[in-house]
């Protein structure tokens, strides 16, 4: 299952029925769980660690040092886990020592050509990244997060469980969960009510939320006299315990 003009490295860890396509390079340092695919002219360096039934298309380069000016060449790490979907020409690098010296992409992840993940990035589980997306370093994406085509994100920021990027976003601020950003730089323009729905959001958590996102956005309130309002029905919604949480550490500020 491995093509005999893949060049791979003594050194790497790969499971038994993994496939390795044409030409492609798989370091010394690198382990792969199995049942993933790895395509033709595919490159994986470094201390990058991939688990199981993961599908990686042809160009990627996985693993690959930090750009990062500040990088000496310590041995950092890039963490991919279950499941996931890496389409052609994606890059994603590995930590930095500024940081967690990690790179982490979690499981059933969709990632769709072109898209960048720079060093020290956190990606949650059941992402989707469509088409040149790109993250710059010590991003946060979280659970189930769809980032349109063409979307920036700067570094340092993090985007909220279930929100959702118009396609050609600026992301500047960090995103609260379940909500839809549009626009360079990114406006906020209502709730992922569709994403909600998919999901099975409950008809009660959703009402809980659209009233959620007025106290937020459309009631002229300070950031903090909205977040003691939407503290007083917590109680009575998981959903904005999560959102009010977010809220609560953010220091870089949100999309308003």
């Amino acid at each position: 299952m491995i093509d005999a003009t893949a060049v791979i490295d003594p050194g790497a860890e790969i499971a038994g029925n993994v496939s390795v396509g044409p030409y492609s390079v798989i370091g010394a340092n690198v382990a792969i769980g199995a049942g993933t695919r790895i395509g033709p002219h595919v490159v994986i360096k470094g201390h990058t660690r991939i688990g199981r039934d993961n599908t990686i298309y042809q160009f990627t380069s996985i693993g690959e040092d930090p750009q990062d000016m500040k990088y000496g060449g310590e041995p950092t790490r890039l963490e991919i886990g279950d499941r996931n979907t890496i389409r052609e020409f994606v890059t994603i690098n590995r930590g930095t020592a500024q940081d967690e010296d990690v790179t982490r992409v979690g499981d059933d992840n969709w990632i769709m050509a072109y898209v960048h993940i720079a060093h020290d990035c956190q990606v949650g589980n059941h992402t989707i990244f469509a088409n040149n997306a790109s993250l710059a370093g010590h991003v946060t994406v979280g659970d189930y997060v769809i980032l349109g085509g063409f979307t920036l994100v700067y570094q340092f920021c993090s985007l909220g469980p279930h929100s959702l990027t118009a396609y050609g976003s600026g992301i500047s601020m960090d995103v609260p969960p379940y909500v839809t950003v549009g626009g360079s730089p990114a406006r906020p323009h209502g709730l992922n009510m569709e994403g909600l729905r998919r999901r099975g959001f409950p008809e009660a958590a959703r009402k809980a939320l659209k009233q959620a996102y007025k106290t937020l956005y459309r009631e002229n309130r300070s950031l903090q006299d909205a977040i003691a309002e939407l503290k007083g029905g917590m109680h009575e919604c998981a959903e904005l315990e999560v959102l009010v949480s977010f809220l609560e550490t953010r220091s870089r500020g949100i999309v308003r």
